[in-house]
């Protein structure tokens, strides 16, 4: 348990808005997340365009966030991370449901993203969550060497 488990513990869980005066903490867990991290310029794009982008909280750390793209019935999960101190907990559930909810409330039918082939911790969490495998994409992520991994396409009924 780390040193911070106790605060949190009492603490509540709530979701904020990601602005860009929240971006260097948020990079701070981006960056020890992934191997190939989103940039600084990805999250300020997203911004820009008004994609939803979501901080989830508790006693001022970052349990986790996500990004997502609405279409005309649809919704495109771009982005969620569960900070790495905090995988294991449920956090990616709360997110999966609050990301539902919104996109039901934008009229979205469909929510989709992908994930990398070899993550299947992500796959399994997606899958409990009602999202099933409806394609592949080809060399999608960055990997090691520069090689590229392909990309499993889930879906979820809304």
């Amino acid at each position: 348990m780390s040193a911070i488990a106790p605060t949190l513990e009492a603490a509540e869980a709530m979701f904020e808005s990601l602005t860009p005066a929240r971006l260097d903490a948020l990079m701070a867990v981006e960056e020890i997340a992934y191997t190939h991290p989103w940039t600084r310029g990805n999250f300020l794009d997203a911004l820009a365009a008004g994609y939803q982008a979501q901080l989830l909280t508790a006693g001022g750390e970052i349990l986790g966030y996500f990004v997502a793209m609405r279409g005309v019935d649809e919704v495109h999960l771009l982005n969620i991370t569960v900070a790495p101190a905090f995988q294991g907990q449920g956090w990616a559930r709360v997110m999966l449901d609050a990301l539902a909810l919104w996109a039901r409330g934008q009229g979205a039918q469909w929510l989709w993203l992908e994930v990398r082939m070899g993550n299947e911790r992500a796959r399994r969490i997606y899958e409990t969550h009602g999202y099933r495998r409806v394609g592949e994409r080809k060399r999608y992520y960055p990997a090691a060497d520069g090689q590229r991994e392909d990309a499993v396409v889930m879906s979820l009924p809304l």
